[in-house]
């Protein structure tokens, strides 16, 4: 099949039972098996589920993988990939990673022994530079959140393969529609299923795709043992999602290269990052493994975060949210929202300023969108 078929019926097939088009919401917690050793497949939902494993070969024929592996949360997912460690193992990740990520790494896992450095993974020579005896990962983020960095991926697989790495990468940005990560020797694909893969804000959710069996049966065995599954109601859910996602990524990144368009022009932003830009510094890196640029902006303002609060207070068809990638367009705050908890020293390091606004195009009518900006940034 080709993506956009693969998109609205890999894995999917009429219910046996009744020729339902739709996979059943098989909403139970356990399974009577026919006698002791013996059952259709399944014996407890936290361990597998039949609308789940629908999602999961759905999710694995999209990202062009052989195994997916869903979870209650995108952090859930990533939390489960760094159980591939160890104590004593150190994991270099890009610098401008999502702030529940960077939380997750420094107040949690280290307290397990694990060690963290951040590098600009959009520099294969700080990566290289980074590497340690004990350094057992390399976790990307491309495009980044919220400053839209770009990593080379294949350079990373190079670097990865060298040292013996595993190599995760966070495409929730991009999307499958846009990148597929395996296809440049990434071991491990993890996406919030929150976000673009269902897009309409009404699930949260994870996964993590492969296509090495060994790390396939250690996830599922976490996944298992630690339980953060996806309910069969958010599973079913997430299917009618992805669905339509072919669809509503194509109408995310034209109308997100007309909004960046527009706000680079405009007289009151000093700054806009935007992978579809010419002015972005990897603009040439993005067309290279990008097959489109998705919906998300970051844009600075001139008058600093008094400025940013006027845009974002006064806005009427964007909402004031803190997610991303649905059909509505949300607008957000990284410094006082998504990365509230990043040190204000850090956050100015990595260039997330006080006056930077991050914006998810949705799919209303463009136009609109701008109108909207721009009676908000006449106010600023």
């Amino acid at each position: 099949m080709k993506f956009d078929t693969r998109v609205v019926r890999a894995g999917i097939t009429p219910d046996p039972t009744t020729g339902s088009i739709l996979p059943p919401i098989y909403e139970t917690a356990t399974y009577v098996l026919e006698e002791i050793g013996k059952d259709k497949g399944f014996d407890y939902t936290r361990s597998s589920n039949p609308t789940r494993q629908v999602l999961e070969q759905n999710l694995a024929a999209i990202e062009g993988g052989e195994y997916a592996i869903c979870f209650a949360s995108g952090m859930s997912a990533v939390d489960s990939a760094m159980k591939l460690l160890s104590a004593g193992d150190h994991v270099i990740s890009s610098d401008d990673v999502y702030g529940g990520v960077s939380r997750h790494f420094n107040r949690v896992l280290a307290r397990y022994g694990l060690t963290f450095s951040y590098v600009n993974s959009s520099e294969p020579e700080a990566v290289r530079k980074a590497i340690r005896p004990e350094t057992k990962m390399l976790w990307v983020e491309t495009p980044t959140n919220p400053l839209l960095k770009v990593t080379d991926l294949a350079a990373m697989a190079d670097i990865a393969k060298q040292h013996g790495l595993y190599l995760g990468v966070d495409s929730t940005f991009a999307t499958p529609v846009f990148l597929r990560p395996l296809e440049y020797g990434v071991d491990i694909v993890m996406h919030s299923t929150t976000k673009y893969l269902s897009g309409h804000n009404q699930i949260i959710g994870g996964a993590v795709i492969t296509n090495r069996q060994d790390i396939y049966d250690e996830m599922k065995f976490i996944q298992k043992t630690i339980g953060a599954v996806p309910s069969p109601f958010d599973c079913w859910l997430t299917l009618l999602g992805l669905k339509t996602l072919h669809l509503r990524m194509q109408r995310h990144t034209v109308s997100a290269q007309r909004v960046a368009a527009y706000l680079e022009d405009h007289p009151k932003v000093s700054r806009v990052t935007y992978p579809g830009l010419a002015s972005h510094p990897q603009h040439e890196i993005a067309k290279s493994q990008m097959s489109g640029f998705s919906g998300m902006i970051s844009f600075e303002l001139k008058g600093g975060i008094a400025a940013g609060k006027a845009v974002m207070n006064n806005v009427k068809l964007c909402d004031l949210a803190e997610s991303l990638g649905a059909v509505e367009t949300m607008i957000t705050h990284p410094a006082t929202m998504t990365h509230a908890d990043v040190p204000a020293e850090e956050r100015e390091a990595r260039g997330l300023t006080d006056g930077l606004v991050r914006l998810s195009v949705g799919i209303e009518d463009v136009e609109d969108i701008v109108a909207d900006l721009e009676q908000a940034l006449d106010k600023a």
